[in-house]
């Protein structure tokens, strides 16, 4: 067959009618296009814990709740317009990746600490949706007040997850000997710490608040040390290969945060519609064109505020002021109010 010079080849494509710089209604020629999918199955099928209060589980009602659970629903509201139309799928430490890379799921929302290794092995991770540390919980009545006084001591930890390695790291790091006790699942882990087996649970420090206030009359009994210095950005993930379901995902997360900063959410999106500010009106899709370029209505981050709310009021929702847990926003707050939580903008 006869090969044609890049320029000849590059004349051929256009001539058959192949746009270079495609749009994302181009993609799905090249590319699995799981917008389509998703519209023909009629909901979006999302990656979900059971056992992360605050996050992600069921409530005694069988209701799916929680800061990666709305982060879900947003996704579906642009998508498909309503928040309802959402399938959990329970997913291990160890499952949730694999769920991904094969299409079992369409977004892995679950807490998921975004890194190089992940990130190179087939997925992308979007927008962090939480700030987080790793940390140790000990009995208070241990007396240990720092990192030292964990020499020599067991940890129970979570399999297939980043902690693990970071307690591997932190006991290489300070010479302290850690003895790792390892567990398949959130709730083994947890057990086995609470009946005695290990010397200290280590996870996400949001995970050990969220444990303590479940312990009515015995929170007080324990103490959270961080683990190390380092910031973990907990950020759902999609498949490689798909950039219009990647920048949807994206955006869907985006209106949640850009709503907190522009003020708007569920009590005022239906009356600001009639605001004058150019920001405001194309956040709310009345100057259209957002939506069209991701291929979704021009009205998606309207719906999501409207239906869901902006990043702090789903939040207080879930981990703050509006919850059991009362988890201080610390570096979950927007930037101008000193966190690490910065609006991109829609424009």
């Amino acid at each position: 067959m006869r090969r044609l010079a890049p320029l000849a080849l590059l004349a051929a494509l256009l001539a058959g009618g192949c746009d270079v710089g495609a749009s994302h209604k181009n993609h799905g020629r090249l590319t699995p296009h799981t917008l389509e999918a998703v519209r023909s199955r009629g909901y979006v099928r999302c990656g979900a814990s059971k056992e992360a209060p605050g996050f992600s589980g069921p409530d005694e009602s069988g209701r799916w709740r929680g800061l990666d659970v709305d982060t879900c629903r947003a996704i579906a509201v642009a998508a498909l317009g309503d928040r309802e139309k959402v399938r959990f799928v329970p997913l291990t430490g160890q499952q949730r990746i694999t769920a991904l890379q094969t299409g079992e799921i369409d977004v892995l929302p679950r807490t998921t600490t975004w890194t190089l290794r992940r990130d190179a092995a087939g997925i992308n991770f979007t927008i962090p949706t939480y700030y987080d540390y790793t940390a140790f919980m000990v009995r208070r009545k241990v007396g240990v007040r720092d990192l030292a006084g964990l020499r020599g001591a067991s940890a129970c930890v979570q399999s297939g997850s980043m902690t693990e390695v970071i307690l591997a790291d932190v006991s290489r790091k300070y010479r302290l000997a850690l003895r790792p006790v390892i567990f398949d699942n959130v709730q083994s882990t947890r057990q086995a710490f609470l009946s005695g087996r290990c010397d200290a649970l280590i996870t996400d420090a949001s995970a050990l608040a969220a444990l303590r206030a479940t312990l009515p009359g015995r929170a007080d009994d324990y103490v959270i040390l961080p683990a190390d210095s380092n910031v973990a950005p907990l950020t759902p993930a999609v498949r490689h290969g798909d950039d219009q379901w990647f920048d949807i995902v994206k955006f869907s997360i985006e209106a949640m945060i850009d709503g907190e900063q522009l003020g708007i959410g569920r009590d005022n999106a239906d009356r600001l519609r009639a605001s004058a500010d150019p920001n405001v009106r194309r956040f709310l899709g009345v100057e259209p064109g957002n939506g069209r370029a991701l291929g979704i209505s021009d009205d998606f981050a309207y719906q999501i505020v409207r239906q869901i709310g902006n990043y702090g009021e789903v939040y207080d929702d879930n981990l703050g002021s509006r919850s059991r847990l009362n988890i201080p926003r610390g570096l979950n707050r927007l930037q101008r109010d000193g966190g690490l939580m910065l609006p991109i903008g829609f424009y």
